[in-house]
């Protein structure tokens, strides 16, 4: 997989990339990010990518010129199976959606940054527009940071064990069941005998309705979708 970003910021992105899941998979050549400093695109001598709204008001825009030339440029040497914005009013990212493009090859994502981009960004270049949730960020660079960590860690051969991401939680639209390690008593809190019992049947069971119960206590809506 290949993963184009976008952004005024590319520096953010150094600690989330260079470490743990993510660097494993670059390091196995299962996955290259590549970042795109806009600034590098702008035409201004001040190298600026942003103006005034022409509706006037607090913030600025970010102009469509330098976002244009950088889209269109990486779109001249390859195939993308989506060009994605990151905004708040974009759709809720989700499990289902992280599967989908954890399976697609070429990926480019525009971080968002002031008041938004130029509106004709997003009705002509832009593909899916995708939220990680209904609060504002400084910028949309967290936000591709969180969708890139959630589709590169689910890519075959990432993982070291790869069942693991088939059950974590959401993947059923169920939050996952509570987990224990070692020691079996701590200060007097006990892990589950059921857990113990070696017995597989029983115990996926127990996963299942502690999973169901969790559900309804902690994201019921997730329920009411079915």
């Amino acid at each position: 997989m290949r993963i184009d970003i976008i952004t005024i910021f590319p520096e953010m992105f150094e600690g989330s990339f260079d470490h743990s899941i993510i660097k494993r998979a670059k390091d196995k050549g299962l996955v290259e990010i590549y970042l795109h400093q806009l600034r590098d695109y702008s035409d201004d001598k001040h190298r600026k990518v942003d103006d005034y709204a022409f509706s006037g008001g607090a913030g600025m825009v970010m102009m469509i010129e330098p976002v244009a030339k950088v889209i269109e440029k990486l779109k001249s040497e390859r195939h993308y199976d989506e060009i994605i914005y990151t905004s708040p009013d974009g759709e809720l990212f989700d499990q289902p959606m992280a599967n989908t493009y954890s399976t697609f090859h070429n990926l480019l994502i525009l971080c968002g940054h002031y008041k938004g981009i130029d509106e004709r960004i997003r009705e002509h270049l832009i593909t899916r527009e995708i939220s990680i949730g209904d609060y504002v960020l400084s910028g949309g660079e967290l936000a591709a940071a969180v969708f890139v960590d959630s589709i590169v860690r689910l890519i075959p051969g990432v993982l070291g064990n790869e069942v693991s991401a088939l059950s974590d939680s959401f993947q059923n639209k169920l939050v996952s069941p509570p987990v224990y390690t070692r020691p079996r008593n701590f200060r007097g809190w006990e892990v589950p005998d059921i857990l113990l019992s070696g017995n597989e049947r029983i115990i996926e069971e127990w996963k299942y309705e502690q999973s169901i119960q969790r559900t309804k206590e902690r994201r019921p809506g997730l329920l009411e979708d079915e």
